[in-house]
């Protein structure tokens, strides 16, 4: 076996790895939003995402029919087809500890 020959199956196997784990890590997420709870978008859905643990809802599908705040979308590819644009504003905040100034 030449050194070639090595170093191309230690970049394959290298390789390999670094795909198999960021395959296992995405198809985590695929099977979290599949099992996702299905919530209707109704006058109850405020209140169930303030009940919600920190207030958030990590993988939900909501059903239903959503009204847009002033004029539908018109799709320039399918006639008929109208959509809404929906904005969502999250704020976080985070405590971050600082080692050179030694407070929050």
């Amino acid at each position: 076996i030449t050194p070639g020959e090595l170093l191309c199956l230690g970049s394959s196997l290298a390789f390999s790895g670094l795909f198999y784990y960021l395959y296992r890590r995405k198809a985590r997420v695929v099977a979290r939003i599949q099992e996702a709870p299905k919530l209707q978008v109704d006058d109850n859905l405020p209140a169930l995402v303030s009940a919600a643990e920190g207030r958030c809802l990590p993988y939900v599908a909501l059903e239903g029919i959503v009204l847009p705040a002033q004029a539908a979308l018109t799709s320039h590819y399918h006639e008929g087809l109208q959509g809404v644009i929906q904005k969502l504003l999250l704020k976080e905040h985070r405590l971050i500890w600082n080692s050179l100034v030694r407070s929050w």
